[in-house]
């Protein structure tokens, strides 16, 4: 989030929005969440501010199901 943040500010070539959610997704949710609010990124955009933080509980059910 911090990286794509600075390049947003840079207006340089950015890391597209399916890959900050893969990212999440492959066990980085409770990391892209933080960094959402750390460096006030993706904060006003609805499927992050309802997808990243339903990633988090997503992770936290199978890492209690194993």
């Amino acid at each position: 989030m911090g990286l794509d943040k600075r390049k947003a500010k840079k207006k340089q070539w950015r890391t597209p929005e399916s890959t900050l959610f893969l990212s999440a997704a492959a066990g980085g949710a409770v990391g892209a969440w933080i960094g959402m609010y750390t460096f006030h990124h993706k904060t006003h955009k609805k499927k992050f501010v309802f997808g990243i933080p339903l990633l988090v509980v997503i992770t936290i059910c199978l890492l209690f199901a194993v």
